[in-house]
Formats: C-alpha cells, sequence, structure tokens
C-alpha cells in the first residue's frame, strides 16, 4: 500500500505542478430543467472539478438523482427513497438498540456507515455525536444523520460510487454523496402524506388468554404458560404517520433567490413482537396470581419507534460585481424526538420494585436530537480565469437520553420514575478554500487545474446524566435507570464529560484533462495532518477510453482513509450491579483510560484503503445508457469494538474458574482494578476485502400524444471477505480462549447486508396523469444468533432469510398547473387482501424452513427469534400544491379544494402497510419476520444480569416447545 500511495503520489505531484490552480463549481441546474434532460448528459459537480463534466464523460461511476424522482414515491424518509434508486445503497432498520432505533445509518457498497463521505452543495457534512455501540449494521460507527435532509429541499443528489478521499478527505472509501439544495427564486411545492400501518404477523396466532389447568393455569415443560388462540393470524394496526412539506422561493434582488424548506413528519410506534408466555407475577402461597389471566400479553414493543421530526433549510445566493462574484449560505436546523423501549420487566422480575410497579413496567428510551448547520461563502472568478470558493461552516449536533416508566432498582420503593440519563455532543468548524483554472495546452482537448486547502476543528463531549440514572443505592440489585443507565462523570476511575477536540488542515491538488475527445486522464492527491494521531496522504488516478461512439471504458485506482472519529476515541459508558454485597462495574472504555490500557488497548489509527474500479458504459442509442462496473475496496486496521472482556471472581474478588475469566480477573487485579467486571474498548481489529460490481441501466423515450416513458434497471452484487482479525493485544495475549471479535459481529459485517440487490423502475407521463412504478428486490440475508447452550457447544441460532421484493405503485393525476394529487402503493411479498396475487405456495417458501424458535444466549447479547413472516402493503395518499409565482395568495376556491382533498383521503383511509422489523442488519430489508434482541445497555454484560432474567422472553411461536438454555440471561 505504502508503494502505491508513493506511485500515484508522484505522478500527481508532477502533474499538479506544471499548472495552476482551480475551484469546484457549485453551481446547479433548475429542478425542472434537471429532470427533463436525458440523465447521461446532466452535468455533475461531484467526483470532479471540471466546469461541463457529464455522467456519461464521467470516469468513475456516478449516479445523479432529480427531486421529481426522489419525490414519486410513498416513502418520505430520504435514506428509503436512496435506497429504492441506487442499488449499492442500504438501509438498516434496527430495534431496541437504544439511539441506534431513532438515528438508523445507512451504508454504500456494503461498507460502514462511516465510511461514506456526505456533502451539502459540495461542503462536509458533519456526524450525529450518536455512537452505535449496540447490536446493528453499523456497530461502532457514527455516520451522517441523511434522515435529517428532506427531499423536499433537494434539487438533485448526485452518488459517486468510488472511493474518493484523494479528492475529498477522510470517510470517502466507499464514495461520496452529495445532496443539492433547491435553488428556486420564485413559486413553491407543498405536499401532505398520511397513512397507517397494518399488518397481518403470519405465523403468530392472535391469543385469547391463558389455558386453564386444574388447579391455574396451563404450564409447559419450561415454565411458560399454554396461550389460547383463535388461529388467525395476528392482525396490527399501528403507526399512524402524516408528513407535511413544503419549500418556495424568493427573489433577492435582481437576479439572487432565498430558497425556504420545511418537513414535519410525525410517525406512531409500530410493534411487531409476540405474546409473552412466562410467568408474571410471583405466586402466591405456591399458586399462580389469578391476574396471569387478565395480563396482556402484548407487553413488548419491538418495530418503529415514535418519532416526530421538524426539519428546515435555507440556501440563498446573490450575484456580486455583475456577476462576477457570488455570496451564498445555506443553514439547516433538525429537531427530533424519539421514543422506544426496552424489554419488558414482569413483576416478579429482581429487578422490579413492586411497590412502585405492582404488573411489572415497559422502559421507555426517550431521545431528543437537535441539530444545527450553517455555512457562508463567496466564490466567483477573478483576472486570468481564476475561479475561487471560500467559505467557513460550522455544526452541532446534540443527542440526549430521557428515561421514563423506569426505576432504579438500588433505590427501592424511593425511585424515581424518569430520569435524565445525560447525552452527547458534536461540534465541527470547517474553513476551505478551491481555486481552479482551465488551461490552454495545445496538445489537449481540455484541462483544468485545482487546488485547496481545509482547516477543520472538531469536538466530542459526554454530558453526565443526573445522579439517579447512574448511582447506586442501599437497597441493592442493578444501579441507574433500567433500560438505559445514565452517563456517569467518572467512569474506569476517569473523568470522562470533559471536552474532547483535535484539528486537522489538509491540502489537495487535482488535474483533470481531456487529452483528446475519446480520453480523458484524472489525477489528484490530497495530503491531511491530524493534531490527535498524525498524518496521511493519498492519490488517485483515474481514466476513461472511448475507442469508438456508444463504448467507452473507464477505471480507476485509488488509496484512502478515515480517521478514527472522537467518538471511537473518547465514548464512555457503564452500568453498575450488586453481585454479593460488591458493587461491580461493566464498561465501555476510550482507548486512553487506565483499565482499557491495562488490558491492552493502544491509541487508534486510521483506517488506511486501497480501491480498484474497471467499468464500461454502452450507449448504443440516444437516451439509452447502459454502465457496468466491477470493484474491489481493501481496508487495513478497521476499527471496532471488542466484545465485553469479562473477569471471573469469587465472593471475596479474587480471581476463580476458569479461562479467559480467570487470567482476565488477574491482569485487572494485578492493575489494581478489582471492581471492573468486564470491559470493551476500541481496537483496529480488522483487514477486509470487499468485491462487487454495480449495473445501471436507463432508457427514456418520447411517445408522442402517447406521453413519455423513462426505465431504469439497477443491479449490485457485493461481498466482504475478512483477511484478517486482530490477535489478542498485549498482557491479553497470554489469556487462553480470549475472543476480541466475536462470531456474531464477524458474521454480521460478512453477511448481515444483501449480497445483492435489484432497482427497477418505470415513469410514465401523459398530459395531466403520471405513473410510476419501483421495484427493490434484497438479496438473502444471513442473521447470525448467539449459542444454544454452554460455551463450545457449536451450536447457534442462526437464522437465512430468502430474499424479498418491494414494489412501489405510485398513480398521479394534476388538475391544473397548480394542485397536484396522487396516491402511493407498496407492497412487500406475501401481501394480503387486494393483493392475493402472491400465491400461498410463495408464501410459504418465503418462510423457509426455520420453524423452531430459541432464547440465544451469548456474552454480549440475547436474541430471540420466531418463525414469523408479514403479508404487507402500503397505500400512502398524497396531494401537492404547485406554483410558480405567488403561491402564498390563494383564492377562496383554492382553500376549499384543499379541506376537500383533506376529506378525500380521510374518507378514503389510505393504509401504511407495515412490516415486520428483523434485528440490526436484516431489518430494513426482510420483512418476514419478527426478531427480537435483549436491550443491551452500553458496556453491560449479561453475565451481571439478575436471577431470572434467563427465563423465556417473548416472541415464542404459539404452536411449538422449547426448552431455555440454563445458560440463557437477557437483560
Amino acid at each position: 500500500m505504502k508503494f502505491l500511495k508513493a506511485t500515484l503520489l508522484t505522478s500527481i505531484a508532477t502533474a499538479a505542478f506544471t499548472s495552476p490552480l482551480h475551484a469546484q463549481n457549485q453551481d446547479t441546474a433548475d429542478e425542472r430543467n434537471t429532470a427533463a434532460v436525458d440523465p447521461s448528459e446532466r452535468i455533475i459537480v461531484t467526483g470532479t472539478r471540471a466546469a461541463n463534466r457529464t455522467v456519461a464523460d464521467s470516469p468513475v461511476p456516478i449516479d445523479v438523482l432529480s427531486a421529481e424522482i426522489l419525490t414519486q414515491s410513498g416513502y418520505t424518509e430520504t435514506n428509503r427513497l436512496l435506497a429504492q434508486q441506487v442499488p449499492s445503497f442500504n438501509f438498516p432498520q434496527p430495534s431496541i438498540t437504544d439511539g441506534t432505533d431513532v438515528v438508523r445509518p445507512a451504508t454504500l457498497r456494503g461498507l460502514s456507515p462511516d465510511q461514506t463521505l456526505v456533502l451539502i452543495n459540495g461542503k462536509r457534512r458533519h456526524t450525529t455525536a450518536l455512537l452505535n455501540i449496540n447490536g446493528s449494521v453499523g456497530r461502532g460507527s457514527s455516520a451522517v444523520d441523511i434522515n435529517l435532509i428532506p427531499a423536499i429541499a433537494l434539487n438533485r443528489v448526485e452518488v459517486l460510487r468510488d472511493g474518493a478521499a484523494a479528492q475529498y478527505g477522510s470517510d470517502a472509501i466507499a464514495g461520496v454523496i452529495n445532496f443539492q439544495l433547491s435553488d428556486r427564486r420564485e413559486g413553491g411545492q407543498i405536499k401532505i402524506n398520511y397513512g397507517t400501518y397494518v399488518t397481518r404477523v403470519s405465523g403468530i396466532e392472535e391469543v385469547t388468554g391463558v389455558a386453564p389447568g386444574a388447579t391455574g393455569p396451563t404450564v409447559r415443560a419450561d415454565g411458560t404458560y399454554v396461550l389460547n388462540t383463535t388461529g388467525e393470524d395476528r392482525k396490527v394496526t399501528d403507526g399512524q404517520t402524516i408528513t407535511i412539506a413544503g419549500v418556495f422561493g424568493l427573489p433577492l434582488a435582481q437576479e439572487g433567490h432565498v430558497t425556504l424548506s420545511a418537513q414535519y413528519q410525525y410517525r406512531e410506534p409500530t410493534n411487531r413482537s409476540g405474546y409473552d408466555p412466562r410467568r408474571q407475577f410471583p405466586l402466591v402461597n405456591g399458586a399462580p396470581d389469578a391476574r396471569e389471566f387478565t395480563f396482556d400479553r402484548l407487553s413488548h414493543r419491538y418495530g418503529d419507534p415514535m418519532t416526530r421530526d421538524l426539519n428546515l433549510f435555507m440556501n440563498a445566493g446573490l450575484p456580486l460585481a455583475g456577476d462576477a462574484a457570488e455570496l451564498y449560505a445555506f443553514a439547516s436546523y433538525g429537531n427530533r424526538d424519539g421514543q422506544s423501549a426496552a424489554f419488558y420487566r414482569t413483576a416478579g422480575d429482581a429487578r422490579n420494585v413492586l411497590a412502585i410497579y405492582p404488573e411489572g413496567f415497559l422502559p421507555l428510551i426517550n431521545t431528543e436530537l437537535d441539530d444545527r448547520a450553517g455555512t457562508v461563502g463567496l466564490r466567483g472568478e477573478v483576472g486570468g480565469g481564476f475561479r475561487y470558493d471560500l467559505s467557513a461552516g460550522h455544526a452541532e449536533n446534540d443527542f440526549d437520553f430521557l428515561i421514563s416508566n423506569t426505576l432504579n432498582r438500588s433505590f427501592g420503593p424511593a425511585s424515581p420514575t424518569r430520569f435524565d440519563s445525560g447525552g452527547l455532543r458534536y461540534r465541527q468548524t470547517l474553513v476551505n478554500l478551491d481555486l481552479s483554472k482551465d488551461l490552454p495546452f495545445g496538445f489537449a482537448n481540455s484541462v483544468t487545474a485545482s487546488a485547496g486547502a481545509e482547516y477543520r476543528r472538531e469536538a466530542f463531549q459526554i454530558r453526565p446524566g443526573e445522579n439517579g440514572s447512574f448511582a447506586g443505592g442501599t437497597f441493592g440489585g442493578a444501579s441507574g435507570s433500567q433500560g438505559f443507565p445514565g452517563f456517569a462523570p467518572v467512569i474506569g476511575g476517569q473523568q470522562v464529560d470533559q471536552e474532547r477536540s483535535r484539528h486537522n488542515v489538509s491540502a489537495y491538488a487535482e488535474l483533470d484533462a481531456s487529452i483528446t475527445g475519446a480520453f480523458n486522464l484524472q489525477l489528484a492527491g490530497r495530503y491531511e495532518d491530524y493534531s490527535d494521531f498524525g498524518s496521511d496522504w493519498n492519490g488517485k488516478v483515474a481514466a476513461r477510453f472511448a475507442p469508438f461512439d456508444g463504448v467507452a471504458l473507464r477505471g480507476s485506482i485509488s488509496t484512502g482513509f478515515r480517521a478514527p472519529s472522537l467518538q471511537q476515541q473518547f465514548f464512555a459508558a457503564q452500568a453498575t450491579n450488586n453481585v454479593n454485597g460488591q458493587l461491580l462495574e461493566t464498561v465501555t472504555l476510550p482507548v486512553d483510560n487506565p483499565i482499557a490500557i491495562a488490558l491492552g488497548a493502544t491509541p487508534l489509527r486510521p483506517e488506511t484503503s486501497v480501491s480498484y474500479s474497471a467499468g464500461v458504459v454502452l450507449q448504443p442509442l440516444r437516451r439509452v445508457n447502459l454502465t457496468v462496473d466491477v470493484y474491489q475496496v481493501s481496508i487495513d486496521d478497521r476499527i471496532v469494538v471488542t466484545e465485553n472482556l469479562s473477569a471471573s471472581r469469587d465472593a471475596a474478588g479474587n480471581p476463580s474458574g476458569g479461562n479467559p475469566g480467570r487470567a482476565i480477573a488477574e491482569i485487572l487485579n494485578n492493575a489494581g482494578f478489582r471492581t471492573t467486571n468486564a470491559a470493551r474498548f476500541f481496537v483496529n481489529g480488522l483487514d477486509t476485502r470487499t468485491r462487487g460490481v454495480d449495473v445501471v441501466g436507463t432508457y427514456g423515450v418520447d411517445i408522442g400524444a402517447a406521453g413519455s416513458l423513462t426505465l431504469t434497471a439497477g443491479f449490485n452484487y457485493n461481498e466482504t471477505k475478512l483477511e484478517r482479525i486482530l490477535a489478542a493485544p498485549g498482557p491479553l495475549a497470554s489469556v487462553p480462549g480470549v475472543v476480541l471479535f466475536g462470531r456474531q459481529e464477524q458474521l454480521r459485517l460478512t453477511s448481515g447486508q444483501p449480497k445483492d440487490k435489484i432497482n427497477l423502475s418505470l415513469d410514465y407521463e401523459q398530459g395531466m396523469f403520471g405513473l410510476t412504478a419501483r421495484g427493490t428486490r434484497y438479496g438473502e440475508v444471513f442473521a447470525a444468533g448467539g449459542e444454544l447452550g454452554p460455551a463450545g457447544s457449536g451450536i447457534f441460532n442462526d437464522l437465512r432469510m430468502a430474499p424479498k421484493w418491494v414494489v412501489d405503485l405510485e398513480l398521479r393525476a394534476r388538475a391544473d398547473e397548480m394542485v397536484e394529487f396522487s396516491v402511493q402503493t407498496i407492497c412487500w411479498m406475501n401481501t394480503p387482501i387486494w393483493c392475493r396475487w402472491v400465491k400461498r405456495e410463495q408464501r410459504q417458501m418465503a418462510l423457509r424452513s426455520f420453524t423452531r424458535p430459541q432464547a440465544i444466549s451469548s456474552r454480549s447479547r440475547s436474541t430471540l427469534r420466531s418463525d414469523s413472516t408479514v403479508d404487507s402493503c402500503m397505500d400512502v395518499c398524497r396531494f401537492s400544491f404547485r406554483g410558480r409565482t405567488h403561491w402564498g395568495y390563494r383564492t377562496t376556491n383554492e382553500v376549499v379544494a384543499l379541506v376537500a382533498m383533506k376529506f378525500l383521503i380521510l374518507r378514503s383511509k389510505p393504509v401504511l402497510h407495515a412490516s415486520s422489523q428483523t434485528e440490526g442488519a436484516a431489518s430494513a430489508w426482510h420483512r418476514g419476520r419478527a426478531t427480537a434482541t435483549a436491550d443491551h445497555q452500553p458496556g453491560r454484560a449479561l453475565a451481571a444480569s439478575p436471577p431470572g432474567a434467563a427465563q423465556l422472553l417473548t416472541m415464542l411461536h404459539p404452536k411449538t416447545r422449547t426448552t431455555i438454555p440454563a445458560a440463557a440471561a437477557l437483560d
């Protein structure tokens, strides 16, 4: 890799120092024109700094999505919209993963969410403060929250599917997504979507109560109760969702603009859990409590969280000095309130206090995200054709936890039921300068040279929760708020609530040359220096060659890197348990914590990559475009979080039992940390290789009076392989049987996302009517389960989920230039009622052969699976007001039309048909099986769970039997 970097940088430096400098052109086309042109002829601004590069001319693969394409869908989340359009883009939707339930990261080319760089108007977008630390795709990452960018605010989106760290800096290993904001200066648009989830959960029958026996409920061999069922699949109506979005433009002076966008969305929670057959109440004189017969056994919540979102965007531009320069600014504000759940604590659970919750309780994790960002800049052209772009921006992201319907068990009956559990803070300040110039070289058609520099400062901070959210009391049991313990100011003997910051400076040079009409060459190099870990430099070479009209070959080779985030370096959390009168900590530690250092932690290094791509572009006819690109991305030193490294001690705190627990206890005790029960931290733990292929085809045709038709198809195949797993570092190297990165996390990385994906779409317009049909097929996903029985048994509760199609159909009608009404229907494979065209034998095939749900236990997580699929359709009604001028001044007739539309929607009762949510990686794609996971708290070791937690939780299929392993322990 070092040789490759040196070779690339040498060639790039030679070219750069013979040429003046260039800056990126940020001009964007009007959205109405963007939607109308041949997709291959659209001018792009991502992946190149030449002013006239088109999609067809690009030496690297890039997708351009217009605002019209994005908004012609039943979905309103930007992540879902991109997943419909970009074959290698995926959007997992985990549940019971604390904050990750409401800030769900997306992935490109199967890589980590933080390995894709996100830009807005060509400027780096900040990440969230949240660290995804629980069991989901992207575990251990902090990524950009793309759902804070509403589609209504966009002119278009450019997705660069190629490594671009040499051009844009850290994080651009998988590619770059550039969101171009709408720049309209007149007119506006309002859109309203409404729906509700209506779901049939196949294989989970409706329960009417507990089956009575001779002396109480009928008890199975495993201690759970037999439940009476109706014989009909469970039907659920929930998740009512309303989205109101609008955008309008205002003229600023003679040629300037101010474009304002807003979106409000409220979504009620969904619940796809099964019925809980456990004994809920303590025995009364040795007999079951009578309340067992009346208890609502849908006590858990598994599915989408409740969310309430408000997102505001402003984009402004003002030409100066007769169009020689432009002053521009854009800003955003986002607020999201979310509520998800932990697992239900039964009345008899050791974590419950009967005096507070006589029937048990479901802890609720309430979160609030507050996001603010703004950028101002000046761009233009000075003498000699030098183009410049100077900008400065600042962003802040706050994420807070408020836990309700909970308690601190160690406080006993005096415990509050609500706690402020603290939060996380992230700040980013950015200043950059881009310069460019077109050079008159006689031997080349055109040459654009560019260079620039950037300064970035980042800061991260943990806000401690109130004392009761983490402190221990005198009543015994676990300390802290149930469901999510608060952040403590001191963890592992180290103060963790101080602000941590760093800065970096970078410089780049780039040359983009059309040597002839048939051959284009692109060279780029970048140097970055970070205040915390040092410097890195990267290079890229890309070329395109068209031997004859209609056929072009292209390819690239590049190196890249991703700096370890401040969240990965300094996140800390703990849970404290009272074990035999001794308070023991289970902790997630920064790498500079003395406990982590005692176990072998070292400062994190950047991830480094080498990317190769090669492709062919075919344009046999006008408006027909087909691209095929193969790629390989090799990443060294990927940053991952270790498994919980648990110590085994006796009642006196001395090492006991077998290894690795005994040896870990010896290491910790020798270092003076006798109360640390388990610890984990981040390491540069893996080398991986990802290979794949992207195929994208488009065809547009004007069929005269019959209208116009556009067809699009995309295919992605992607496979990741583990090339190396870090050997245990430091003292852990001599510990027998220690595992740093376990089987479940390895498989989540290599098999937790679909290996293949197909996108198909059809857009038809004829006069006042329009039709959009989209189909997406998600390939098989392998969900690794925990080990059944004692460690070393080699039997795992794994689940393979079959491929699924998702079909989205929209019908539109425009009454005039001002009003548009549309209805969308989204169907998943296995659909009910009028979607019964799916044959029953097909639905049975989707069930696969997994019929035996089990409780699963591992050191870090427990999961309970069941055999259930969902028959699903989604109908969404939407209507829009479009206007070019003065739409804010409406006549009485227009207002009446709005009221009538609302009434029509409510009377027709459109349904947003929900899907089953599966754990972590699988949830975005496989809507067939419900999966429940323990609410694994940050730093919480299951070994420290209280007695009785090994009971069966939920999601049991009513017609099956199961035996719960003695070692199973659920939070």
